[in-house]
């Protein structure tokens, strides 16, 4: 099951109704209202997925209409959505499994994690706000600052 009919089969297993539209705008890729997700159709199957989880994200953590994002309650509840999503598709440990296949440019971690290069982007823009530099995880330190890096760190005995 590729990424996008896991995404979808969630939203059914959780009661949300998927509908793939021809929105008007050209800025607009998805929509979360009452229980239902509107998806722009024709969008590439890794960013159709990065929307659907959005949306969940919206879902799980939003209250209310966000639309205008006219208040800081609405600029959180944004960032948590997206924040969910981010974990949701690419997380840190996913980060080092990129690394650890000899992944070495963002292109190449977008690919190998089925997720477009503008979600990776964002994510690990919003990882840096979270974490500063970097993070320890286990034995690696992700480097978000000046670039991209994943640090294996031996102990010594």
């Amino acid at each position: 099951m590729t990424d996008k009919e896991q995404l979808e089969q969630e939203a059914c297993d959780n009661g949300i109704a998927i509908d793939y539209i021809n929105f008007n705008s050209e800025r607009l890729c998805g929509l979360y209202v009452d229980g239902s997700i509107a998806i722009k159709e024709g969008m590439v199957s890794s960013k159709t997925a990065d929307t659907i989880a959005e949306e969940l994200g919206h879902h799980y953590t939003s209250v209310g209409n966000i639309l205008k994002q006219d208040t800081i309650n609405a600029r959180k509840q944004e960032r948590t959505a997206r924040l969910w999503s981010y974990n949701k598709r690419i997380g840190l440990i996913r980060i080092l499994n990129a690394f650890q296949n000899h992944c070495t440019n963002r292109y190449e971690i977008a690919e190998y994690l089925g997720i477009s290069e503008d979600t990776l982007t964002d994510a690990l823009e919003c990882y840096r706000q979270i974490y500063g530099t970097g993070v320890m995880v286990d034995n690696y330190f992700i480097q978000f600052e000046p670039a991209l890096q994943v640090y294996e760190y031996f102990s010594v005995k």
